[in-house]
């Protein structure tokens, strides 16, 4: 559709403000306060927007209104696109000379590997302000306000590129004390001791027992919804978890942690940086993908993501 001929169809900000927030609040007087306005001119601006549109967005009774079925779709996704303006504005604002990147991560993914190394990141693009959301899953990029995303798993995202990172090594860890008090001498051993289970990834036990070649019929446990409370509750005694290498270096330089044997295991899934294939050229995503593959590829040849040798039989 040409621009001209669309705008016939582009309500004014005031129109659809005045509509959302009297569709939110149930209320033109709620409305009308929140918007620093009277009655009537609320009313005025939601009329106005009934008769551009051509549809009946409320249902008036009395001193009350109510949304209609067309009123509710449409109440949904303007409040959505009046989001993303505010979310615009606020950005560039904060930023007006450079550019800013809304990146989505994994929690302990970016607690723990990102962030200590994101200042070197702003240092050498001073110009670039980085906005992280915390995404468990993947989501469709033309949905929301993200530019680019960590992903593990498959090399698949609906709608997206991608860029690997790196692979993942796992162990079975435990605290030392909960190895000393536990006979934990091949694969078999980890079915006699409690098992700490990631919501994110329920059948990493059962996989690490078949590669391993121990038999079972179910395998149950404790269950926790990101690395870092499983790192925490294995340090505790409260179990074995199977824990990604690079995200517990800390842990097991300090000895908190120890593998309760020597079976490590490298994932079959990979970290991707993924990003919608229009965004490829935005010059933060640009900067920020040749920047992350680069510290991900020196990590590798680091040998962070192998156990110690002296933490294994610790």
């Amino acid at each position: 559709m040409p621009m001209l001929q669309a705008r016939r169809f582009l309500p004014s900000l005031s129109l659809l403000a005045a509509f959302e927030a009297a569709a939110r609040t149930g209320s033109v007087t709620a409305a009308a306060r929140e918007l620093d306005l009277t009655q009537s001119a609320v009313s005025r601006q939601i009329k106005a927007l009934e008769d551009q549109l051509g549809v009946e967005l409320f249902l008036r009774e009395r001193q009350t209104i109510r949304l209609t079925v067309a009123g509710d779709g449409y109440a949904r996704e303007i409040r959505e696109a009046l989001r993303r303006i505010s979310s615009a504005s606020l950005n560039l604002r904060a930023n007006p000379h450079g550019g800013t990147l809304n990146l989505a991560i994994l929690p302990t993914f970016g607690a723990r590997w990102l962030a200590p190394r994101l200042g070197n990141f702003l240092k050498a693009n001073p110009g670039i302000t980085i906005n992280l959301v915390t995404r468990l899953v993947p989501f469709d990029f033309r949905l929301d306000t993200i530019d680019a995303a960590i992903h593990f798993g498959q090399p698949s995202w609906p709608g997206g590129e991608l860029t690997l990172l790196m692979n993942e090594t796992t162990i079975p860890a435990c605290s030392p004390a909960f190895k000393e008090s536990h006979i934990l001498a091949e694969p078999k051993d980890m079915l006699k001791v409690p098992l700490l289970h990631l919501m994110t990834r329920p059948d990493a036990w059962e996989k690490w027992l078949t590669l391993n070649d121990v038999p079972f019929e179910t395998v149950s446990g404790m269950l926790f919804d990101q690395f870092a409370t499983a790192a925490q509750a294995a340090k505790a005694g409260l179990g074995v978890a199977l824990l990604p290498v690079f995200l517990i270096q800390e842990e097991l330089q300090r000895g908190e942690l120890v593998a309760a044997i020597d079976r490590e295991i490298e994932s079959s899934a990979r970290y991707y940086l993924a990003f919608p294939k229009e965004r490829a050229s935005y010059p933060p995503l640009a900067a920020f993908r040749e920047w992350i593959a680069a510290e991900a590829q020196a990590a590798t040849d680091s040998g962070c993501h192998k156990l110690p040798a002296h933490r294994l039989q610790a």
